[in-house]
C-alpha cells in the first residue's frame, strides 16, 4: 500500500462494541456489530436515536445467532424503544437478512432501492438469472472445474440461509433523495458494481457517511459479474460510483459495514482506484505472458494469492470475470470462445 495514502486513512475505534451493546460514534448515532458465519465474521449496523424510538441502517444475517443478539438488545440497551424506520443499503444477506422479521415485529417500513428489493426476491425465488444453477452455468462457461461446480451445487441456495424472507413491501430510495433519520437529513448516494443499486447515506452538515459496502477501511469490496448480466463491466461502474464520495467533506466520518469507522475518505477513494488499477495491470500482464488464452478460473490465483474456501471461491470467480470483462470492454484484452465452449481471454 502507498504509505502516504495508508497514513491518511485513520480508523477511529480500537475495538468494536461487544455483542448486543451499542457504542455512540457521533451524537445520536450508535454502532452495533453482529456476527457472520464466514471468514469475514462481522457486519456493522447503525442505529439513530429518534427520541422514544430508533432508526436502523442494515439488519444483519437472518440466522438464529443474530436474532438472539437482537432479542438481547431489545431487552437491554434499547430499553423498550421500538425500531421506527429501517434502511437496507443493499440486498446481501448480512444487510437485509432480518429486514422482514424486524419490519413485521415493529410494524415499520423498509427503505431500499428498487433494484435491491427486486434482486432480493429474485435470489430467493431463483428467478431471472439469479438462481444457483445460473451461477454454476456462468462459472462453468468461465472454466471452473467440475469439483468446484459440484460443491456449489451441494450447498443449494445459500441466499435463503441468510434471508429467510424478503420484505413484502418497501419505501423506494432513489439517488439524491433526502431521508430524515433522527435529527439529521441524509442524502442517498447510489453506488454500483458491488450490488445492483447500493444506497449509502451522507449527512454533509454533520460530516457523516454510512457507506455500507461501498467504502471499507482496509479491504476492497467484492465487485463481481453475475449471470443476469454476464457481459457487464461492474469494475467501471464501481469506479464511477466513487466520484460521488470524492465530493464529500474531507473530514467526513465514514461508518462502514465491515471494519472500524474511519476518516480520510479522499485518501481511501484514491487507494481503491489505485488498487483496481494495480490488479488490472497484473491481470493484463498475466494474460500477455500466457502462451494461450486464459479463463477466469485460470486467473483466480493471479487476483487471490491465498487458499480459498467455497464461499471465497464463489466471490473470487465473480471478481475474476469482472476484471477480465473490464479489460475486454476497455479493449485491453480479447475474448475468445474456445473449442470446449469456455470463454477465454488474451491480451
Amino acid at each position: 500500500m502507498n504509505d502516504s495514502l495508508s497514513r491518511a486513512v485513520l480508523e477511529v475505534a480500537d475495538a468494536p462494541p461487544a455483542a448486543a451493546t451499542l457504542r455512540e460514534v457521533a451524537p445520536g448515532v450508535h454502532w452495533l456489530r453482529m456476527p457472520l458465519p464466514f471468514a469475514l465474521d462481522h457486519v456493522n449496523l447503525w442505529l439513530v436515536d429518534e427520541g422514544d424510538a430508533v432508526a436502523l441502517v442494515d439488519c444483519g444475517y437472518g440466522d438464529a445467532t443474530t436474532r438472539a443478539h437482537w432479542e438481547a438488545l431489545f431487552a437491554g440497551a434499547l430499553a423498550g424503544r421500538p425500531i421506527r424506520h429501517i434502511v437496507a443499503t443493499h440486498c446481501h444477506p448480512d444487510h437485509v437478512g432480518n429486514a422482514a422479521w424486524l419490519a413485521e415485529r415493529f410494524g415499520c417500513d423498509v427503505m431500499m432501492t428498487q433494484s435491491e428489493f427486486l434482486a432480493s426476491h429474485a435470489m430467493l425465488g431463483e428467478h431471472a438469472g439469479y438462481g444457483p444453477a445460473d451461477t454454476r452455468a456462468l462459472f462453468a462457461r468461465h472454466g471452473l472445474a467440475s469439483e468446484h461446480l459440484d460443491a456449489l451445487a451441494a450447498r443449494g441456495n445459500s441466499y435463503r440461509k441468510g434471508v429467510p424472507q424478503a420484505p413484502r413491501a418497501f419505501s423506494r430510495l432513489i439517488h439524491g433523495d433526502r431521508v430524515k433519520l433522527g435529527e439529521r437529513t441524509w442524502r442517498v448516494i447510489a453506488g454500483y458494481g458491488h450490488s445492483p443499486e447500493h444506497a449509502a447515506l451522507a449527512c454533509e452538515d454533520s460530516a457523516l457517511l454510512v457507506s455500507g459496502d461501498m467504502l471499507l477501511p482496509r479491504i476492497s469490496t467484492n465487485v463481481s459479474v453475475w449471470p443476469a448480466e454476464p457481459d457487464a463491466d461492474p469494475v467501471a461502474r464501481f469506479l464511477d460510483s466513487l466520484t460521488a464520495f470524492e465530493a464529500l467533506p474531507p473530514d467526513t466520518l465514514v461508518l462502514p459495514s465491515h471494519g472500524a469507522p474511519f476518516r480520510g475518505i479522499h485518501a481511501r477513494v484514491a487507494r481503491l482506484r489505485a488498487h483496481h488499477a494495480e490488479r488490472l495491470d497484473e491481470l493484463h500482464a498475466a494474460l500477455a505472458a500466457a502462451k494461450q488464452p486464459r479463463s477466469a478460473a485460470d486467473v483466480v490465483p493471479v487476483l487471490f494469492r491465498r487458499p480459498l474456501d467455497l464461499q471465497q471461491r464463489f466471490f473470487a470467480m465473480g471478481e475474476a470475470i469482472a476484471h477480465l470483462n473490464h479489460l475486454w470492454q476497455s479493449q485491453r484484452a480479447r475474448r475468445i470462445v474456445a473449442d470446449d465452449g469456455t470463454l477465454r481471454f488474451a491480451a
